[in-house]
């Protein structure tokens, strides 16, 4: 019986190719990174054939490496970059525009004019999410209006849409299957949330054909196999999908309302699974659907911080003060406190809860006795204390109390900041031995889809806990530095 899983985690600035046995232990792991470009300020690109051929190129590695037979592999799972966005012509699967990247912001007018006719609160009662250029709805109306000769293609029926996911399932597939989850549908501004369809209304007030469309699914089923492929035969099932935040919410098997993650990158992405009814929030926060698995389907509200990572980054290349970034611990760890110091990291703005574009980076609190250990303990303080506010808001938002957070990512190896993230939210923080719970969740969504494992509690079992951080400050020092850093959050 074939036992194995291909893990597709094709990501923003590279693709990650994992091989899993049925323990979920990494036989292999390959990464190659690819260019982002960069036409306008502003404006980010990809070309789909380097997502292609970085994909094709991890596989190949990945499986030599792992010494694995490919007719071992039981089923190939995929998590992207969510609203990436191409579109390409069916007959012969070439783009007919670079991939506009989630991170792109030339459909701002489109909003702006979407919100000037009245429509933000249909958007936002329909989806869950905000009219923002990162979600791909504006992006297809984008490449439709200035593409020559698309939109005519599109209404004929010769064009096909997708989010990274779609683009790589067709590929795969040899054109046979054009699909996508409910994980990433629900990051389009175009599927209703609670039919869980592409809402007609919608399409209309962005021109967006339905032909265009693929066909949602679940997040764990058959969507097609593989064919035509120099890497793989002919046969494989491609069989679990979900967007990356939410794999990784899978992947820490979150599957409990109340339980929640949060993902360290470059910025930090916490999601709370909220049961099978979306949560509508009042305070900033998106409502998405974390995955659908047989006939539930489950959601979750979702909050991102801007800089996570990207602070240490900062503290690098902009002050100096560390030469790389794993160095920020140690420097932390060189004094006992922030000495008074409070960093605000909001080099990008400010996103949930407060959603502030305007808001610039802060560090408060200066006197003659603060060194360069007191700013780098204040920016991994200034992390966590982002990730209170978004959680803050998840709580109140979903009338469940936080039971714990599990964390993964890059800078959840970094023991100090994990444990500052317990204590400041006097909750008990979990970290898996696995910290890329992102290609974890599409390697369990496409077992589940092949019967590799026969139920989410058996793929549970399998989740393996690293180390918990419990809380350890006291009340009055904790509501301390949630007063500082709300009256520093005030003057950025």
């Amino acid at each position: 019986m074939s036992n194995h899983i291909l893990a597709i985690d094709q990501g923003t600035t590279g693709t990650t190719v994992l091989v899993l046995d049925q323990n979920l232990t990494v036989l292999a792991r390959v990464n190659k990174e690819f260019p982002q470009l960069y036409p306008r300020p502003g404006w980010v690109e990809h070309n789909p054939e380097d997502i292609w051929e970085t994909t094709r190129s991890c596989i190949g590695g990945a499986l030599t490496r792992a010494g694995v037979d490919v007719t071992d592999i039981a089923g190939i799972g995929i998590t992207n970059q969510r609203e990436t966005t191409t579109v390409w012509r069916r007959r012969d699967g070439r783009a007919i525009h670079n991939s506009i990247v989630w991170q792109c912001r030339r459909t701002a007018e489109v909003c702006a004019n979407l919100k000037a006719q009245g429509l933000e609160d249909t958007f936002r009662t329909r989806t869950g999410l905000v009219l923002d250029p990162y979600f791909s709805g504006t992006k297809v109306k984008w490449i439709l209006d200035h593409v020559a000769g698309a939109r005519t293609q599109a209404d004929t029926g010769d064009l096909a849409f997708g989010t990274v996911d779609t683009f790589l399932v067709w590929r795969l597939s040899g054109g046979d299957a054009h699909v996508t989850d409910v994980s990433n549908a629900s990051r389009t501004l175009l599927m209703n949330l609670e039919t869980l369809e592409w809402d007609d209304e919608l399409l209309g007030h962005l021109s967006v054909p339905e032909s265009l469309l693929p066909r949602i699914c679940s997040s764990s089923e058959i969507y097609g196999r593989t064919r035509g492929l120099d890497i793989l035969p002919d046969g494989i099932p491609i069989s679990g999908m979900a967007g990356d935040q939410q794999a990784a919410l899978f992947g820490q098997v979150c599957l409990e309302p109340g339980e929640a993650k949060c993902t360290y990158g470059t910025g930090a992405f916490l999601l709370m699974n909220t049961g099978t009814t979306p949560v509508a929030s009042k305070r900033g926060l998106l409502t998405t659907v974390g995955w659908k698995i047989g006939g539930e389907t489950t959601y979750a509200l979702e909050g991102s911080a801007f800089v996570a990572g990207a602070a240490v980054q900062w503290l690098r290349d902009g002050l100096g003060i560390i030469s790389n970034a794993t160095e920020i611990e140690a420097l932390a760890k060189t004094v006992s406190d922030n000495g008074g110091v409070t960093f605000v990291p909001a080099l990008a703005g400010l996103g949930a809860p407060h959603w502030n574009p305007h808001a610039r980076g802060l560090i408060s609190g200066l006197d003659r006795g603060v060194n360069r250990g007191h700013i780098a303990r204040a920016a991994l303080e200034g992390i966590a204390l982002q990730n209170a506010d978004i959680l803050d808001a998840m709580v109140a938002d979903s009338g469940v109390n936080l039971s714990g957070l599990k964390v993964d990512g890059g800078a959840a190896a970094n023991n100090l900041l994990m444990q500052y993230q317990a204590d400041i939210l006097d909750v008990p923080i979990v970290r898996p031995k696995m910290l890329e719970t992102t290609a974890l969740g599409a390697a369990l969504l496409a077992g589940l889809g092949v019967g590799l494992w026969s139920s989410t509690a058996e793929a549970k079992a399998a989740w393996q806990e690293d180390r918990t951080f419990s809380p350890s400050m006291d009340d009055a020092e904790r509501q301390a530095h949630l007063d500082r850093w709300n009256s520093a959050v005030g003057k950025a």
